[in-house]
Order: structure tokens, then sequence, then C-alpha cells
């Protein structure tokens, strides 16, 4: 399970520290891809092969499926740690994730997930007001 917030900064090469406590967790070899609110999202292998795999199970005639799945593998990449533990993210997800300077390295369950620093803090002012109200409709779901 991946948790906790670290901020880091990303070289002018692309290359970014991933935290220890996250980096183990992740393996040796581990995917980098377009993920959802304009971030990145990192799988460790086993996650993203179940991924891959419920992805594949949806349905070739649908259009949103079409898409979805296209925009998911198309910005895919895999990757490994240098001697260093940074990862090099490849330009077009830099340019997607408006990677810059400063960047937010959050831990999220079953993955990793990358953000500006001015992006996450964005997200996190305007998810803070409507929390309870997420909470409540969780209810619904036995939480």
């Amino acid at each position: 399970m991946f948790m906790g917030e670290y901020q880091h900064s990303i070289d002018d090469k692309g290359r970014l520290i991933i935290p220890a406590k996250l980096r183990d967790n992740l393996g040796t070899t581990f995917v980098l891809t377009r993920g959802l609110d304009q971030c990145l999202f990192v799988y460790p292998m086993d996650q993203w092969k179940q991924l891959e795999h419920k992805l594949q199970a949806l349905p070739l005639m649908k259009a949103d499926a079409r898409a979805f799945t296209r925009f998911f593998f198309s910005g895919a990449s895999e990757c490994e740690w240098d001697k260093q533990g940074r990862v090099n993210i490849p330009n077009h997800l830099r340019e997607y994730a408006k990677l810059e300077k400063e960047c937010m390295v959050i831990g999220v369950q079953n993955r990793v997930e990358v953000w500006s620093k001015e992006a996450w803090e964005h997200y996190v002012n305007e998810s803070a007001a409507a929390f309870s109200e997420i909470a409540e409709t969780l209810v619904d779901f036995n939480f």
C-alpha cells in the first residue's frame, strides 16, 4: 500500500527522486502513465498487469472505452530507477502534468501519483471544501 505526501524537485533533465518508502514498493521496474486530474500515475508491475487485464475487458465498440484505453496506454512508459533512486520522466508526461520544478509525490493505495506542486495545492484546496460531502456519499458504500 502506498501512502504519504512528499515534496521534491524535478531537475532540468526530467529526473525526479521518489521517496524510498514508495520506491521500495514500486520494485525495480514500474509503469509511469498519464493519470486523471492532470497528474501522473505510477504503478508497480503487478498492479499494472491487473489494470491492463481489467481494461482489456472493456467493450471495443464503446467510444468512451476506446478513448480511455488510448489515453492511458499511449502515454505509458516502463521505467527503472537510476543509481540515485531517480526516475527519468519522459517529456510528453512532464508536459501533460505541467511538471517544471517543484513536484508533489503522493501515495494512493495501489499507486503513486506525481503532481506539479501548484496543481496539487489547487486540488487540495478545492477538495477540502467538499471532503465532508464526499464522505457522506461514501456512507452508501459501507465506508
